[in-house]
């Protein structure tokens, strides 16, 4: 099993929601997905794990790996609504990585604005709930 992704901008900050689950067979596809955020959008990236069914040892590694990557290009990397079945505990090389405990709490905390343009994996779930009308 893989992981599905969309990315969504704001005014100042980008939501990358993930839905599957992240298991070092996903990790490539979560970094494409960074990349794809460093790309397209500026400040916080904020991890939306609303959708996402578990993630693996490996998998909290990468979202460790995609924090300090963020922090390398001035941005930081938050996350909302982690998996029940595990919290992520980054090392000491990690920047903070803030946690919220769903997405509308994190854009609460920014003031965050209408979605400006999103955009999604091929088989991104249609029954996940969309936080704007897909826009590309």
């Amino acid at each position: 099993m893989t992981i599905e992704w969309r990315y969504t901008t704001r005014a100042d900050l980008g939501v990358l929601s993930l839905a599957g689950y992240l298991g070092a067979d996903a990790t490539d596809r979560f970094t494409g997905a960074i990349g794809w955020a460093l790309a397209r959008g500026t400040g916080p990236v904020i991890l939306d794990l609303t959708g996402l069914l578990g993630w693996s040892a490996g998998g909290q590694i990468a979202v460790a790996q995609a924090a300090r990557r963020l922090a390398e290009h001035g941005r930081s990397l938050e996350l909302a609504a982690i998996p029940a079945d595990g919290s992520l505990v980054p090392d000491a090389t990690c920047p903070p990585v803030p946690v919220h405990c769903d997405l509308p709490s994190a854009l609460a905390a920014h003031g965050a604005q209408d979605a400006v343009r999103q955009w999604t994996t091929d088989d991104w779930p249609t029954g996940q709930a969309a936080e704007a009308p897909a826009l590309t």
